[in-house]
């Protein structure tokens, strides 16, 4: 898709460029023809000048001071105007094809991309599509989630979106620190925010705007907002604004290398997990709904392995503080608020996610 647009515009800007050049030839070619019957007797300005009025048809009812005295001289004019104005009139409507169809094109883009995120339920925000945001992105693609990305650079958007394809990547090109595109992203419907952002300023912004829209829904816990943090010292001010977790991608990066060095099976081992073309395992959370069956019952005599192939390798208890229980056995009992930590494929986890909210996984009889 990205090669037949980028075809499209080559194809535009060559015939532009045809059209421009044969008609800076007919000019030059009609004022010499000019300079050289008259002889001298016409000023190069009075040529050129002669020559557009006569391409352009327009005339003015004018003509070159002699010029019924120069043999030849009508007969070329006669020649300018059959050549030159069709000339023009390709010069003409390629470029106006070139800046209408451009905009006709943009605007039917954009309204079909806003459709998409107007139907759009359930999804994630992203700020920024920079050298952060786009591995948000890829992660989001790459679990099947759905999301909206917001960013100021718009040719980078186009170009984001001919590579992943226009249904997978939604877009708003647009200021994220202003409320009324944050609400055009449709985060009235979005689960979450994720400010990321160059700027410190700005992620705050977006965290306190963020906040005070979906104000009743993130203190219930059902919103969150991620924020990236470049100074340390901005990571207290975004929790104060509202941020539910903030990441500070210096303090990973230095995890990351001093892993490397003291555990490197371990982050290899993460690393093929992430980037398995075949199997893509992550580790994901599951909520258990209050009315399941799964309430109750010892893992051994639930169908979550046997249906879904996920292995549970945690459990968040509910209430506060957060409590969690780490490699569940068999007889460990599940309880009312419990978030399951489990490793699987994502497609077992999207089959473990349904199930467990349609009541198909639950307690063995």
């Amino acid at each position: 898709m990205a090669r037949a647009s980028d075809d499209q515009r080559e194809i535009f800007r060559g015939r532009l460029i045809l059209a421009a050049v044969l008609m800076l030839t007919v000019i030059l070619v009609g004022s010499g023809g000019y300079h050289i019957l008259g002889d001298g007797r016409w000023s190069l300005e009075e040529v050129l000048y002669f020559t557009v009025i006569t391409l352009s048809t327009v005339g003015f009812g004018e003509t070159l001071p002699g010029m019924d005295h120069v043999p030849f001289a009508r007969l070329w004019t006669i020649l300018m105007i059959f050549f030159g104005s069709g000339t023009l009139l390709y010069f003409m409507s390629t470029l106006t094809a070139f800046i209408v169809e451009g905009d006709i094109r943009g605007a039917i883009r954009k309204n079909r991309m806003q459709k998409r995120i107007d139907h759009l339920s359930g999804h994630y925000i992203v700020c920024g599509i920079g050298s952060t945001g786009i591995h948000v992105v890829e992660e989001l693609i790459n679990t099947h989630h759905a999301f909206v990305v917001i960013d100021r650079d718009e040719e980078r958007l186009l170009q984001l979106a001919d590579r992943f394809g226009p249904q997978r990547f939604q877009y708003v090109a647009g200021d994220a620190t202003d409320d009324e595109v944050l609400i055009q992203a449709g985060i009235d419907r979005a689960v979450g925010v994720i400010a990321a952002l160059t700027d410190d300023k700005d992620n705050l912004y977006i965290t306190i705007t963020a906040s005070q829209l979906q104000r009743e829904r993130r203190a219930k816990g059902e919103f969150r907002i991620v924020a990236k943090a470049i100074e340390p010292t901005a990571g207290p001010k975004l929790i104060a604004a509202g941020a539910t977790r903030v990441v500070s991608p210096a303090q990973i990066g230095g995890m990351r290398m001093v892993s490397e060095m003291i555990r490197p099976a371990v982050v290899e081992f993460l690393d093929l997990m992430l980037r398995d073309p075949e199997k893509n395992l992550r580790i994901e959370e599951v909520i258990i709904p209050d009315e399941s069956s799964l309430i109750g019952a010892k893992l051994r005599d639930t169908s979550i392995r046997s249906r879904s192939q996920a292995m549970v390798i945690a459990c968040k208890h509910g209430g506060s503080p957060p409590r969690y229980t780490y490699n569940p056995g068999p007889n460990f009992e599940l309880e009312h608020g419990m978030i399951l930590i489990v490793l699987a494929e994502t497609a077992e986890m999207n089959k473990l996610r349904e199930g467990i909210a349609s009541g198909d996984i639950g307690r063995v009889a």
